[in-house]
C-alpha cells in the first residue's frame, strides 16, 4: 500500500450512536489515499464491534485504556504516517469531497494549514452553516484575525511535519485541550489558507464534551492562560488575544445557566470576572460588547447581572421539569 497523503485521526469513546456515519463519511471520500486511525479510548459500548465490521485496509485500529481525548489525539499523531493530518471527532462527519478539497488547496499552494467553513448539526435535526471570514494565504503574524475565528482542531488540514517538528501536542489533563494546539500550530505555520466551502459536519448534542457543564468548566480559564502566556511576547497578536479572551470568558459565564450545579456556576462566574479584571482591566470597553445588543451587553459585562440571568434561567428550567 502506498504512503497515505492524509492521516485522519478519530478518537472514539462510547460513540456507537454516531460512529457508522462518521466512518462511512471517511471511507467513502472521493480521495482514496488515506490512512484512517480509529483509536478506541476505552469505550464500554458497542463501538469496538462497529469498528471491527469495517474491512477497509486503510483502517488502523487501536484499543487503549481510557486516557482522555488529549492523550488519544497525541497517540494518533505518533502513529500517523501521512504527509498531512486531519482530526475528526467520532460523532462528526465529512462532506464526500472534503479530503480532496483540503488536499488540493494545501498541496497546490504549499500551505502548512488549510481550514474551511463547516456545519453545526443540532439534536433537533437543524443544520446551521458557519462561515469563517475569508482571507488570502498568509501567516498569523500577517493576519492575526485568523486566531479569533475557530480554535477547534477539526475543519482543518495540517502539514504533519509542522506538528512533529515543533512538537505541538494537545494538553492531556485539561478539558478544552484543543485550543492551545490550534493556536500554537497557527502561530508556527508560515502559510495558512482557506477552502471557501463547508466540508465538516459538527454534531452538537446534549451529552457531548462541548455542551456538558460541570466542574471541568474551570479548565477554560487555565486553557486561556496557557494561550495568553504563549503569546505574551508577541505584540502583533495582543489586541486579537484580548478580544478572544473576552469573547470566550463571556460565552462561558453566560453558559453557566446550564450548569448542573448552580453554586458551582456562580463560583465560576466570580473567578471568570476576576480573571478578566486582572488580565484586561478595561474589558467593558472592548469591541465585543459594542457589537452586542444593549440588553445582552448589559447582562454580559456585569457580574451581578450575569449571575441574576443564570439563576433565573436555571430556576425556570427547574420549575419546568417539575411541572
Amino acid at each position: 500500500m502506498n504512503k497515505a497523503d492524509i492521516s485522519i485521526i478519530v478518537p472514539i469513546y462510547n460513540a456507537e450512536k454516531y460512529l457508522n456515519k462518521c466512518i462511512d463519511s471517511i471511507i467513502n471520500q472521493t480521495k482514496k489515499e488515506l490512512e484512517i486511525l480509529l483509536i478506541n479510548d476505552g469505550s464500554t459500548d458497542n463501538s469496538e464491534k462497529i469498528i471491527k465490521n469495517y474491512k477497509d485496509k486503510r483502517i488502523k485500529y487501536y484499543k487503549n485504556k481510557n486516557q482522555g481525548i488529549g492523550k488519544t489525539r497525541n497517540f494518533g499523531i505518533e502513529k500517523a504516517t501521512g504527509k498531512y493530518l486531519m482530526f475528526l471527532d467520532s460523532d462528526d462527519y465529512l462532506e464526500k469531497n472534503a479530503c480532496e478539497k483540503f488536499f488540493t488547496k494545501i498541496n497546490n499552494n504549499n500551505l502548512d494549514i488549510v481550514l474551511s467553513n463547516y456545519y453545526k448539526v443540532y439534536s433537533n435535526g437543524n443544520i446551521e452553516e458557519i462561515f469563517v471570514p475569508s482571507f488570502k494565504v498568509s501567516s498569523l503574524k500577517e493576519n492575526p484575525n485568523i486566531l479569533s475565528e475557530h480554535l477547534a482542531p477539526w475543519a482543518k488540514l495540517y502539514r504533519r511535519e509542522l506538528i512533529v517538528k515543533n512538537n505541538i501536542k494537545f494538553i492531556e489533563e485539561l478539558k478544552y485541550e484543543d485550543a492551545p494546539f490550534v493556536a500554537i500550530a497557527l502561530d508556527k505555520a508560515t502559510k495558512i489558507g482557506k477552502v471557501e466551502e463547508s466540508l465538516v459536519y459538527y454534531n452538537i448534542h446534549n451529552n457531548s464534551e462541548t455542551t456538558v457543564r460541570d466542574e471541568k468548566v474551570f479548565d477554560i480559564l487555565k486553557i486561556i492562560d496557557i494561550i495568553r502566556n504563549y503569546f505574551k511576547n508577541k505584540n502583533y497578536i495582543k489586541d486579537i488575544l484580548d478580544i478572544l479572551t473576552v469573547r470566550i470568558i463571556t460565552n462561558y459565564t453566560i453558559q453557566q445557566r446550564s450548569q448542573q450545579d448552580i453554586k458551582l456556576g456562580m463560583k465560576f462566574i466570580d473567578e471568570a470576572f476576576d480573571y478578566l479584571k486582572k488580565e484586561i482591566p478595561d474589558y467593558k470597553k472592548r469591541k465585543y460588547y459594542k457589537d452586542r445588543s444593549k440588553i445582552k451587553a448589559m447582562i454580559e459585562k456585569r457580574k451581578n447581572f450575569t449571575k441574576l440571568y443564570c439563576k433565573l434561567y436555571y430556576l425556570k428550567n427547574e420549575i419546568g421539569e417539575k411541572i
